[in-house]
């Protein structure tokens, strides 16, 4: 895979994924989101990725969403850049395919785009200097790629409101009072803590983490009973798989288990 703003590698069973755009604090143009979009694809084909881990590069910013001197050097192509492509921005916001555990390490500033691909993800851990913000208003624009949809949902509307309305920034330690951030460490320790909380979730079943994250997103939109009307589909395919026979067997025999995602 021949990529320039992205960096893309995997090991033990965990896809890193880099933004590589220091220069301007990780901020994504068109060429970003096209890339972005085939390393999803990878991830998602590959049966051996078990976690994704997200972060940008240096030690400033996570990503500073749209990258808007590129917008101002290309009058009009201010939407070009994800049109077309399966997952929208970055290639994460709009796709809902996406089983696997997705960590967002957040080494800086999320801010707009940035913080939106944060919300996309199933777990973040910020460094004790990054801060999240949707200011998107303050240059005549929208949190348009779930921002303004997922921030509400996800701490309590009138914080979200404040937030979104004023474009203000908040801490890494706010973001883990309103329980944005699962948590917030020193930026020394940030990977090595993105990396133990991808240990723990790999201690555990891939198929049976894809499945209790499938259940767990498609249902949030649904009444409690008609989602556990939905679940059976999952737990059929999920009890007919090895690691289903591997997990009880291991646990019998006082070991830890074999998992193989088959």
């Amino acid at each position: 895979m021949d990529l320039k703003f992205i960096k893309y590698e995997k090991r033990n069973h965990i896809a890193y994924i880099t933004f590589n755009r220091p220069e301007r604090m990780n901020a994504l143009h068109p060429p970003c989101h096209l890339e972005m979009d085939s390393v999803w694809d990878d991830f998602v084909a590959d049966k051996s990725a078990w976690v994704a881990i997200v972060t940008g590069a240096g030690d400033k910013g996570f990503s500073a969403g749209n990258d808007l001197r590129w917008t101002a050097e290309n009058s009009g192509q201010l939407l070009t850049g994800t049109i077309g492509l399966k997952g929208g921005f970055a290639g994460i916001t709009a796709r809902y395919d996406i089983y696997k555990p997705i960590i967002a390490a957040v080494n800086g500033f999320a801010l707009g785009g940035g913080f939106e691909i944060a919300l996309a993800c199933d777990i973040i851990i910020a460094a004790e200097h990054a801060r999240f913000g949707l200011p998107e208003p303050r240059v005549g624009l929208m949190a348009a790629a779930g921002g303004v949809h997922r921030l509400p949902r996800q701490i309590p509307l009138k914080i979200a409101m404040g937030m979104m309305l004023t474009g203000k920034h908040i801490t890494a330690a706010d973001a883990l009072r309103y329980g944005i951030a699962n948590e917030v460490v020193p930026l020394k320790d940030l990977m090595a803590t993105a990396e133990k909380w991808a240990g723990e979730i790999m201690e555990c079943s891939p198929l049976s983490v894809q499945a209790t994250k499938e259940a767990a997103m498609s249902g949030l939109g649904m009444p409690v009973e008609a989602a556990l009307a939905k679940r059976y589909d999952l737990m059929s395919k999920l009890f007919r798989s090895k690691d289903a026979i591997e997990g009880p067997l291991a646990f019998s025999q006082k070991r830890k288990p074999n998992w193989t995602g088959e």
